[in-house]
């Protein structure tokens, strides 16, 4: 079973990884300190950081604690995308590791948008050794359907997707609503829109205090992690970022 610990400490390659530093938090500064390998440069500027990914004089980036409001503009610029498919890999105290999306506001609204995010998730977790078994979440139970249209239209979405998935060969089912079982069940888990998706990480990472290790982004040909401005400690999100750029060479 794939685990955050499996990823941690496994040895990391030798890669050229840049991060975002956008406070006077640090944060940046004392995880590049703490992981002390591979080649490291901190970035103040956005657009030199997304430069420098895209002439390949960086192998991949981090966001660190630089706001997104003009780095993730410049990233959807350059990688010629409308919107960027981010999918966040945690770890809650007491459960398994799972992966997760859609998770920005943005993202995954329709059943099409939901199959093209899995479908590429699928694709990088087997390159990262995980398992590929996919929940698809709805707003509620089967047995709901007629309580209200906006809870009827996520369910028939959820067997829509579940449906093209299974045809195209995924292993894939409808966990309705039931978020408890399919984060015990599922390796990947389709939440029913992007908010959804974000209120979802929020309090699992925030209030629950599970672990997150950042979200790559999958629409793009780079590798580039997200990561939120609130954490503390971008050690386990940079390793992450070369252990993917080491599967790209």
């Amino acid at each position: 079973m794939f685990t955050v610990k499996d990823l941690l400490q496994t040895e990391l390659p030798y890669v050229r990884v840049g991060i975002g530093r956008g406070t006077n938090s640090g944060n940046v500064e004392n995880s590049v300190r703490t992981l002390n390998k591979g080649s490291v440069k901190i970035y103040d500027d956005p657009v030199e950081l997304v430069d420098d990914l895209f002439s390949e004089r960086i192998d991949a980036a981090v966001r660190g604690d630089m706001a997104s409001s003009e780095l993730l503009g410049l990233l959807k610029e350059r990688a010629g995308v409308d919107d960027l498919e981010r999918l966040v890999i945690m770890e809650p105290q007491r459960g398994r590791t799972f992966f997760m999306a859609p998770v920005g506001i943005d993202e995954g609204w329709t059943v099409e948008e939901k199959h093209g995010i899995a479908v590429r998730a699928v694709e990088l977790m087997k390159r990262m050794g995980a398992g590929t078994k996919i929940a698809v979440m709805s707003g509620g139970r089967l047995g709901d359907k007629g309580r209200n249209k906006a809870v009827d239209a996520s369910i028939d979405d959820a067997e829509k997707l579940v449906s093209i998935l299974r045809k195209e060969g995924y292993d894939a089912y409808h966990a309705e609503i039931l978020i408890e079982s399919a984060v015990e069940e599922a390796d990947l888990i389709i939440a029913p829109d992007g908010i959804t998706g974000n209120i979802i990480f929020r309090v699992l990472h925030f209030i629950g205090d599970a672990v997150a290790l950042g979200a790559p982004v999958l629409n793009i040909d780079r590798v580039f992690v997200d990561t939120s401005r609130v954490k503390t400690d971008y050690t386990d999100s940079l390793i992450l970022a070369m252990k993917l750029a080491e599967e790209k060479r």
